[in-house]
């Protein structure tokens, strides 16, 4: 075999090598991809269906306190103390008609103190 030969199919061998190296490389890198949406997609998910039932939360810590007239510290007490006052009224502000997002709203010392008049302080 000749010196020319042997350098032609090493480099034949070599840059098949490479080839499937690179081949090897996008494959994996089409599976890290895959799974990080499959993730994404998840974290997503989640993220919805807890936003959803914080809302549901929050509207009926709001019926309980506009409708029937309860504080929000008898209202955690009603809900057996699953949650903090802090807890419901962040709760109760997502499930606000403007979702919580009036500048200057502050909580009412009352509800969150747990006296009475929640709802009241303007």
């Amino acid at each position: 075999m000749s010196q020319q030969t042997i350098k032609q199919q090493a480099r034949r061998t070599a840059r098949e090598m490479a080839d499937k190296r690179r081949r090897e490389r996008e494959e994996r890198e089409r599976r890290v991809i895959d799974l990080a949406e499959q993730v994404m997609v998840a974290i997503g998910q989640r993220d919805a269906a807890v936003a959803e039932t914080e809302k549901r939360a929050g509207e009926a810590l709001r019926e309980l306190t506009e409708v029937e007239g309860l504080s929000l510290g008898e209202a955690v007490e009603w809900c057996g103390e699953t949650i903090t006052v802090r807890e419901a009224t962040r709760l109760r502000r997502l499930a606000a008609p403007d979702g919580g997002a009036a500048v200057g709203q502050e909580p009412d010392a009352a509800a969150e103190s747990g006296g009475a008049g929640a709802g009241s302080a303007a």
